[in-house]
């Protein structure tokens, strides 16, 4: 597989080890957690790509989002800081996944569509920004970007020890669209994570 994406080492943003780690070490019990049907965002995701568009997933995990997108005749680029993630989704699934950060995206126009699952929410707020002006530069004209955020307020790590930001939607559509992405859909709902809490999230298709 070429790699489409061209990576950088950059001084000003940084990667939280310690969330890395929780995902090293509970990758399989996160396997389990999002054993369920495929959502109506990643559905509705796939069904607005163009035929064999190439979809940078951000942030990939076990993998089972990239396979149903790859199963559905997109060419899938996938990613994830947890090397054991990695290991996994190329267990399970033929999808070439490689270890890489969020920091580690650079270039123009590569991608028809980026799909970045409750991933970006692991970063700080401070370098938010500049992960998504990045996104927004390798996206191609008239691609489409979906992101999943958790609804709240402020910065936190949870009982695992992972850090989490949170955002108001007015606060995240804000940044989006400051960036140059145009909001077409947006989606609701609370699901239970790995520590057994309930928590509300937004999810977001946007396009360039």
């Amino acid at each position: 597989m070429i790699i489409l994406c061209v990576l950088r080492e950059l001084g000003e943003v940084s990667i939280d080890n310690q969330t890395v780690e929780v995902y090293n070490n509970k990758s399989e019990e996160y396997l389990k957690l999002v054993e369920r049907p495929a959502s109506k965002s990643l559905l509705d995701f796939i069904a607005v790509m163009k035929e064999q568009g190439l979809v940078l997933d951000l942030g990939c995990g076990p993998g089972k989002a990239s396979a149903l997108m790859q199963k559905s005749g997109l060419r899938v680029d996938p990613i994830d800081a947890s090397k054991e993630m990695v290991k996994l989704a190329n267990k399970l699934y033929d999808l070439k996944a490689r270890q890489a950060e969020f920091s580690d995206i650079n270039g123009e126009d590569i991608y028809d569509g980026v799909w970045a699952n409750f991933s970006l929410l692991h970063t700080p707020k401070n370098e938010f920004k500049f992960h998504v002006q990045a996104l927004y530069k390798i996206l191609k004209p008239n691609g489409f970007f979906n992101i999943g955020m958790k609804l709240g307020k402020g910065e936190k790590r949870d009982q695992i020890g992972r850090f989490y930001a949170y955002y108001t939607e007015i606060e995240l559509t804000e940044i989006l669209r400051n960036a140059g992405l145009d909001v077409c859909e947006t989606y609701y709902g609370e699901e239970m994570g790995l520590i057994g809490s309930i928590e509300p999230w937004i999810m977001l298709r946007l396009t360039k």
